[in-house]
């Protein structure tokens, strides 16, 4: 038996330890409330969820008495027990108990499924478990109740909208505490915030989804953009672009109308139907269409930083974490059978490349064949060896996500994690044998005859506004002087000392530095407090001392006064840093 069987470590544990914590609140929930109409209760990654049909809104107030019901529970080591019965009388049971929910639930199992419930006192729930064996298990004060928001029963929008508590549990009051000292840390970090503050990004009432960019988020925009198109050139890719707008008939021939249609917008031009593109992969196969391709020519590493366009309902849209338009930093590498593995090296190491220079870590999933997919099992099962076997070459350690394949092939996750520990997906590898055929792709092999190439669809940073608010939370706003909007901040002292400010600023300026100059009648003090607030990487404070020796006194966002310079040396020592984007 593992060490870690009965601890956090073990996912499978702790998801089971969590998931009993949801039906603790549940039947704290119906002893406070009990004409409150149970939903569903699943464990999630940091924590657990209920959804309920109440009268009663949840308000802060009662989410503590829930809290308080919660811990009188632990403390009761109510022991859960498993029982099964019929469909008849389990439909009558959930009858009895007035839960409605729980009764569509039963009805829309398989007629051969095995309907299960827990009962722990006085509370029985439908469930198929597993949960742990008391609830004295769960520590009464390593447990919180984080918020309550409007979720659809089934998340469906046609539905009635239930509230949802969210809450969280671990096996100690430290790591409780732990956690929660990192969503107040989480809070301060919030994009959303940071992108108004610091006047890069917002969204308005006016575009739900749609984010505006201002001067200086397009300034950190635009040098995210800059460092990509390099490191792709080096990698040996061409840029292109596709409209935004293709004809309707394009997505039946790709497979994307019935797998994606109700994430599509649609119009019509000159009487015929066009959608515009939620994804970059047709246009790219027309681009490869475009000319006779031999075997010499490959591999092809076409990349795109194409605009696409999802319908996401309201309540899914987080600031630019997820919203309604956003560019994808989308490439197709088309390749022959024999090349194949090296390209998923190179990918692999184009995203590890990076990655590293951002500071993030990152795990790896395989993800396979999804219930709806297109092509023969058979190629399904080549494609995730290939994929296996590239990740084993490479030594990387990985965890298989069954079941959460593209459609039209298997997949390579990258998952980063950022300075809080948290994980996002961003890259992505994707190996399709299928749009190949559909579209008839075709080069001519060395024995002159037509073959089909195989295909990798990839991202690295995946949606370019998602990754800005990944960096902006992960740095707090602090962004290292390659991406800061704001390399350097001069104020002078005195205005005495402005005519020296300004030559100092157009030197650097002269130099490719991006400067603002505070000549603000304010003390000094005043001005290096807002260039901190504004997270400005560097600030020169220049009064008589500095005007009459022509150096430059140089603070740093990070240390604070670091001393004087000679502004040739500062500017040298600006230049290399960003050379090496530390």
């Amino acid at each position: 038996m593992p060490d870690n069987k009965y601890t956090f470590d073990n996912e499978e544990y702790r998801d089971t330890y969590r998931h009993t914590a949801s039906h603790i609140l549940a039947q704290a929930v119906k002893r406070l409330y009990p004409e409150t109409k149970l939903a569903i209760g699943p464990a999630i990654a940091d924590g657990f969820y209920y959804d309920f049909d109440s009268a009663v809104p949840f308000t802060q107030d009662v989410l503590e008495a829930i809290e308080t019901g919660m811990r009188e529970i632990c403390k009761e080591k109510l022991p859960l027990e498993r029982f099964e019965l019929p469909r008849e009388e389990a439909l009558k049971l959930m009858q009895q108990h007035g839960e409605p929910y729980k009764l569509e639930l039963i009805r829309d199992l398989p007629d051969d499924a095995v309907i299960s419930f827990y009962k722990q006192g006085e509370f029985t729930d439908l469930c198929a478990g597993p949960h742990v064996d008391s609830t004295g298990r769960i520590k009464a004060n390593a447990m919180k109740l984080t918020s309550c928001t409007g979720a659809y029963w089934r998340g469906d929008s046609n539905n009635k909208m239930l509230q949802r508590i969210y809450g969280t549990c671990f096996m100690s009051k430290d790591d409780l505490d732990s956690y929660l000292q990192k969503l107040e840390e989480a809070k301060l970090r919030d994009h959303r915030k940071l992108g108004r503050e610091l006047d890069l990004f917002a969204l308005y009432d006016e575009g739900p989804g749609f984010p505006f960019f201002f001067p200086k988020g397009m300034v950190l925009r635009n040098e995210l953009l800059s460092f990509w198109r390099e490191e792709h050139k080096r990698a040996g890719y061409d840029e292109i672009a596709t409209p935004l707008i293709l004809n309707e008939e394009l997505w039946h021939r790709s497979g994307h109308w019935d797998h994606y249609k109700d994430n599509m917008y649609f119009t019509k031009i000159d009487d015929a139907d066009y959608s515009i593109k939620p994804m970059n992969c047709p246009g790219g196969m027309l681009t490869y269409k475009r000319r006779m391709w031999s075997y010499r020519d490959l591999p092809s590493r076409m990349a795109e930083l194409g605009v696409v366009h999802r319908h996401e309902l309201s309540g899914a849209l987080h600031g630019l974490m997820r919203v309604r338009c956003f560019t994808q930093d989308d490439a197709h590498l088309y390749m022959t059978p024999e090349q194949v593995p090296a390209e998923i090296t190179g990918v692999i190491e184009l995203v590890d490349k990076i990655y590293k220079v951002f500071g993030f870590e990152y795990r790896v999933e395989l993800s396979t064949r999804p219930e709806s997919f297109m092509g023969e099992v058979e190629t399904w099962d080549m494609a995730e060896k290939i994929l296996e076997d590239a990740l084993i070459a490479k030594g990387i350690d990985y965890r298989i996500n069954a079941g959460d394949g593209a459609f039209y092939g298997p997949k390579i996750d990258f998952h980063l994690m950022d300075c809080l520990g948290r994980s996002w997906q961003c890259a992505t590898l994707q190996l399709d044998f299928q749009m190949p055929e559909r579209f008839e792709l075709e080069y001519t092999g060395p024995d002159g005859d037509k073959h089909r190439p195989v295909m990798i669809h990839r991202t690295v940073l995946g949606s370019l506004e998602r990754f800005i608010a990944i960096l902006t939370e992960h740095y707090a706003g602090a962004f290292p002087l390659w991406l800061a909007p704001v390399q350097v901040v001069v104020m002078p002292i005195t205005d005495r000392a402005q005519d020296y400010a300004q030559s100092v600023a157009d030197s650097l300026t002269g130099a490719g530095l991006r400067v603002e100059c505070d000549f603000r009648s304010e003390k000094i003090g005043h001005k290096i407090r807002d260039a901190q607030l504004h997270k400005t990487p560097y600030m020169l404070v220049l009064g008589d001392k500095e005007t009459e020796s022509g150096l430059v006194t140089v603070r740093k966002r990070s240390e604070g006064d670091v001393g004087g310079a000679s502004l040739d040396d500062f500017i040298a020592m600006l230049k290399e840093e960003i050379a090496e984007k530390r």
